[in-house]
Parts: structure tokens; C-alpha cells; sequence
């Protein structure tokens, strides 16, 4: 699969577009920082693979929530910690959505390219009912 993103910004407009494998989206993205996008990218990520792998767990995922906290240090310095919650609504058994979500967490393509330089660390799993 072959991913590329490209950005161009004037004074006042910035253009985004994405393109995987051929298939083009344009983004109405508003001026945020790539601080923002990243942790943005660690949490879509999550989601995407978590409805992906449900079914092969034989878990019904009705919502997620992932929550993704970035610490960054000074101007030019790469983040300290990556760190994310999430919270899943379904009406299964608690004992297997939580498998599902360390089971995601395990395969996660964001999270395990940047896992080489920094941890990306799992810190808290809520299981509710939709």
C-alpha cells in the first residue's frame, strides 16, 4: 500500500490532499500543527484498526473513543511520550473487548512505525454498553 499526503499552504488557504493507492481525498483542514496531526494519525489509526480487527475477534465494536496525548519539549525537539486511552462501547463481554483492544494495540501500523524511536504506550481501556 502507498501512502502519500501533500500540503500546500498561501498566506491565507491550506490545501491537503491524500492518496492511497491511487485513491485521492481532499481535506478541509483547518491550520494545525503537526504536534496535533500526529497524535490525530495515532488515534484514526487506532480506530480504523479496531474496527478492522473485530470481526476476526468475534466482537460487535458500536463506538470508540481514542483519546492521544503527545508531549513535545522545545523548539526542534521530538516528542517525549505518546500516550492514548481509548473507550469502546459494546454490548460483548467486557473480558473480550479488552482482548480485542490490546490485540489492536499489538498491530497498530502508526503506533508500531514510531515504537522504533518512542514508546506509544496503551494507558487506560474503558469498556461501556452502547
Amino acid at each position: 500500500m502507498r501512502i502519500t499526503a501533500t500540503v500546500r499552504q498561501e498566506s491565507t488557504r491550506r490545501d491537503v490532499a491524500v492518496e492511497t493507492d491511487g485513491r485521492r481525498t481532499d481535506l478541509a483542514l483547518p491550520a494545525v500543527n503537526g504536534g496535533e496531526l500526529l497524535a490525530s494519525a495515532l488515534a484514526t489509526c487506532f480506530v480504523n484498526d479496531l474496527f478492522r480487527e473485530a470481526p476476526a475477534h468475534d466482537v460487535t465494536v458500536d463506538a470508540v473513543r481514542v483519546t492521544v496525548e503527545a508531549q513535545f519539549g522545545g523548539r526542534g525537539e521530538p516528542a517525549r511520550a505518546l500516550s492514548y486511552s481509548v473507550h469502546v462501547e459494546s454490548g460483548d463481554d467486557p473480558v473480550r473487548v479488552a482482548a480485542l483492544v490490546r490485540a489492536t494495540d499489538a498491530v497498530a501500523e502508526v503506533h508500531n512505525t514510531l515504537r522504533p524511536a518512542l514508546p506509544v504506550t496503551l494507558t487506560d481501556v474503558r469498556i461501556g454498553s452502547a
